[in-house]
């Protein structure tokens, strides 16, 4: 999953200016490199955002090995809504960017709901995440609605300090458009028209998406109807034990002339076969433990996230060999720290997994 993130955000920035150019072509307006970065940034917080709900995509009802993955801080059920809000939000955006107070005053009123709403959205989407430790990678949910903030209001402050001159020359053929159009073309209301309209709009969004299935309240429940988040009120099952293969433990895979399995053993319950090498390596995580309680807590949740994973990729005997020689200087490293500190290194090693 890191390799993919990492070549995902190399690519961004080509995938930005083909997107930036061909956004362009709709205006005769000077490029600036700001617009560039704008359009980048949202690139690349949306992608990571995409990434962050494929890592955090478990329901709560689902019971699950942390280490593995966590849960959706989403509701799955009513996640339309908030996808369709972040698209009116980024439509309003471009809409603004593009346009700016040559959009009719109507329609330029209606951009500045959206991108309001835009903003209220991801402040509570920031909100939902804020207070999550229980997993390493929630930041990645982050980008996205700070850089729709931001955004937001560099646009809101562009067009508010700009003349609507070109705004209320705008006319259309419906009478009640026209008439409407008339009243929000005076620069000083529109900020009133936008507060009024606030509400009405939002009745609006809810009604067109309970046409698609989505609920009354779904604004509320996409953020709720969560566990192990801010505003999560469900509960989830008791987190799986973790029992996922460690770099030790794969490596034993491989060819027994290699490898030199000694015995069988039992983990969680299960049976195992086990080598010196991952009795040497259980048996100095076990002194880390007994010694110095805090610096293995930090050793494994870093050997969670990064080894673990890498474990996963072992799958051959070829592969399985590899790792059991590239653990060789770790082993002799163990071992030595186990007859520096341990009275009986040789017993603490021999009963591992005996039971």
């Amino acid at each position: 999953m890191e390799i993919l993130i990492i070549l995902s955000i190399l690519s961004v920035p080509v995938i930005g200016y083909l997107i930036y150019r061909q956004i362009r072509q709709q205006v005769s307006t000077p490029t600036k490199i700001v617009e560039y970065i704008f359009i980048v940034a949202l690139c690349l917080s949306s992608l990571l955002f995409c990434f962050g709900l494929m890592m955090y995509g478990s329901h709560h009802t689902e019971a699950i090995d942390i280490v593995d993955n966590g849960y959706s801080p989403f509701a799955s059920e009513h996640s339309l809504t908030l996808i369709f809000l972040f698209g009116t939000a980024l439509f309003g955006s471009i809409k603004l960017w593009l346009k700016g107070r040559s959009l009719p005053p109507l329609l330029f009123v209606l951009t500045l709901i959206f991108v309001v709403l835009g903003i209220i959205i991801s402040f509570f989407v920031l909100l939902q995440i804020s207070s999550n430790t229980q997993f390493y990678d929630a930041w990645l949910f982050g980008f996205l609605p700070v850089t729709n903030i931001i955004t937001a209001i560099t646009l809101i402050y562009k067009v508010i300090a700009e003349e609507a001159t070109e705004a209320s020359n705008k006319t259309y053929r419906n009478k009640f458009l026209n008439y409407l159009n008339q009243k929000m073309a005076h620069t000083a209301h529109q900020p009133l028209y936008v507060i009024i309209l606030l509400l009405p709009i939002c009745i609006m969004i809810v009604a067109i998406l309970m046409l698609f299935g989505q609920e009354a309240d779904s604004i509320s429940k996409v953020f709720t109807e969560t566990t192990t988040w801010n505003f999560s009120t469900k509960t989830h099952p008791p987190f799986l034990d973790h029992r996922g293969h460690y770099l030790c433990t794969v490596a034993i895979c491989g060819d027994p002339k290699v490898v030199k399995p000694l015995r069988l053993g039992k983990r969680h319950g299960l049976e195992i076969v086990v080598n010196r090498q991952l009795l040497i390596a259980n048996a100095f995580e076990e002194l880390i433990w007994e010694s110095w309680p805090a610096a293995h807590k930090i050793i494994r949740g870093l050997y969670d996230k990064y080894g673990y994973p890498l474990s996963k990729k072992v799958t051959t005997v070829q592969r399985s060999n590899l790792v059991y020689r590239l653990m060789k200087p770790l082993e002799y490293f163990f071992l030595l720290c186990l007859y520096l500190y341990s009275e009986k290194p040789e017993e603490k090693i021999a009963r591992q997994y005996q039971s």
